[in-house]
């Protein structure tokens, strides 16, 4: 390629020597900044192999492309790399766009919704990877190198030796056309391989990492076609980018190293660079990479535990990025209207598990009622705790219980829980004992005299007035009011020392004893089952149990 061109492009600020024969070597200092980011369209993509599931860390480089291009009016573009053909399968693809479909992402090109700049699929763009590298071939940016795998060997044996880094060694860039044709005549398989400086550097300004430089001498030349004919990822990647007039690639910071080979492979060909940003990795609490060793980390998973897309969206949009505000609930067309890429943090973000459930609690919670409500009845009907979902019980049971569930999944435990009374348990912990040596046994001799006499039932059935009525008298008839009474009542009551507002779950649990919703396989323990327990409680045996224990010194 001829220096005037080279000087020519838009994108490139270059010091060349003077004009010397293609197969010498040039030194030069690049500097690379776009063309493309300003002056046209915004078109981001989104290029995922389909080798596996989608990582929570590559939802959130799609959620980033999506979100530029959204806010910029621009194009969001699927690519599906799929040049490893021994670890492709379209089981992993599927699995790859059913997941980012789930979160939203919706692409405007892609292998299933088309495009003016497919096929989208690299195992379909062969021919034009071929028409590329022959136009390298041509200039002499590219040559013909017959090295064996030995020999190849040997040069990164010999620089390990020497201490230098492990660049190509062999004579093949400067080898005479006769030497090639001998080759050639002989059958010896070849590679492309791209002609690299051996002085000067490289610089581009990345969006989010600022400056960043490489020196060509730690580079050496690499191949961009391996002998079988299948071109190299760095050298697809640059192709599809510039074919696909991409004007931004927001990707992983894993790839900043490849900007290099793709920088001198856009110069060589004469395609304006795209603005790079490349984002920093997501972190374990112990801020080693994320992986399958710290728990759950494809999106898939998450969905399969009970999480909403829109909680997963806002919690991944928040790894390294905010809006300069305390605000952390988004949904995505707030996260579209204030996302920029300027605010993107370049240091790693630290995936907390606990911050996502309670942000899906919040994102449960923000559900219209009626929706919320309709989730948690069919999952108990499903689960086979109600008999039917569609009934005030249900509703109610929502209603009571909404504040205490961050995932759907938990529903389910959140019902049992109400509906079993462990009374024995919890007076046996060490958290009740002061509850038992409050005078508990008198609290529960009045409380069962009210369930005999009719008295507590009748009030339930009036609902939280009618509750509310006649705790305010039992109060009043055992001078308790406050922890003092409510604290005893939710013991004897519920057999549980915590749990929602304790009118709503006495008046709950009566109504399940009353209308038969409730299934026999859901552990529910009834009014009349829970005070012939707590008859049967010796009170006098409980509380002289209490203290001898109290009397024991700890152990040292």
């Amino acid at each position: 390629m001829a220096a005037s061109t080279l000087a020519g492009s838009p994108w490139l600020r270059i010091k060349l020597l003077p004009e010397v024969h293609p197969l010498v070597r040039r030194t030069l200092s690049v500097r690379a900044a776009s063309a493309s980011a300003d002056s046209g369209p915004v078109r981001v993509r989104f290029a995922p192999s389909p080798t596996g599931n989608l990582h929570v860390g590559g939802a959130r480089t799609a959620l980033f492309n999506y979100l530029f291009a959204r806010s910029k009016g621009g194009k969001f573009v699927l690519r599906i790399e799929d040049t490893d053909l021994e670890r492709s399968t379209k089981k992993s693809e599927e699995a790859v766009l059913s997941d980012l479909a789930w979160l939203g992402l919706n692409w405007d090109e892609g292998p299933d919704v088309g495009g003016e700049f497919g096929p989208y699929h690299q195992s379909e763009r062969n021919l034009l990877y071929k028409q590329y590298a022959d136009k390298l071939m041509e200039s002499g940016a590219v040559y013909q190198c017959f090295c064996s795998n030995e020999e190849l060997e040997q040069m990164k044996e010999t620089a390990k030796q020497m201490q230098l880094p492990p660049v190509y060694m062999g004579k093949w860039g400067t080898a005479s056309d006769a030497d090639i044709q001998q080759e050639l005549e002989k059958g010896t398989p070849y590679t492309y391989r791209f002609r690299v400086p051996k002085e000067g550097s490289l610089k581009i300004n990345d969006l989010i990492r600022g400056e960043v430089s490489w020196n060509l001498d730690t580079l050496g030349d690499f191949v961009i076609m391996r002998s079988n004919g299948q071109p190299v990822y760095n050298f697809c990647v640059t192709v599809d980018d510039a074919t696909m007039q991409i004007s931004h690639v927001i990707r992983a910071e894993e790839h900043l190293p490849n900007t290099l080979r793709q920088a001198l492979i856009y110069k060589a060909l004469g395609f304006p660079m795209p603005s790079f940003a490349h984002v920093s990795l997501i972190l374990a609490p112990d801020r080693s990479k994320l992986s399958k060793r710290h728990g759950a980390t494809s999106v898939g998973q998450y969905k399969e535990m009970g999480y909403l897309p829109q909680a997963m969206v806002n919690y991944l949009a928040l790894l390294g990025w905010g809006d300069g505000t305390e605000n952390e609930f988004f949904t995505i067309d707030d996260l579209v209207e204030k996302f920029t890429i300027n605010r993107v943090n370049k240091s790693g973000a630290v995936f907390d598990a606990v911050k996502l459930k309670w942000m899906n609690g919040q994102h449960l919670r923000s559900l219209p009622p009626d929706v919320l409500i309709k989730s948690f009845e069919d999952r108990w009907k499903d689960a086979g705790i109600l008999q039917e979902s569609q009934s005030s019980f249900a509703k109610e049971a929502a209603e009571l219980l909404k504040d205490g569930i961050d995932l759907i999944t938990d529903a389910d435990a959140a019902l049992s829980n109400l509906l079993s009374y462990p009374l024995h348990t919890t007076l046996s912990s060490d958290e009740a004992k002061s509850v038992v040596q409050d005078k508990l046994s008198e609290v529960a001799s009045g409380l069962i005299s009210a369930y005999d006499s009719g008295e507590l039932c009748q009030a339930l059935a009036e609902g939280r007035d009618g509750w509310q009525k006649w705790v305010k008298f039992f109060g009043k008839s055992l001078k308790r009011k406050g922890k003092s009474l409510f604290m005893p009542l939710r013991v004897l009551l519920t057999g549980k020392l915590h749990g929602p507002d304790m009118g709503g779950t006495v008046v709950l649990i009566h109504k399940a004893g009353a209308c038969g919703v409730v299934t026999q396989q859901s552990g529910f323990v009834n009014l009349d089952e829970r005070f012939r327990i707590l008859k049967e409680v010796d009170w006098e045996s409980l509380v002289k149990e209490q203290e001898a224990e109290s009397a024991v010194p700890a152990s040292p």
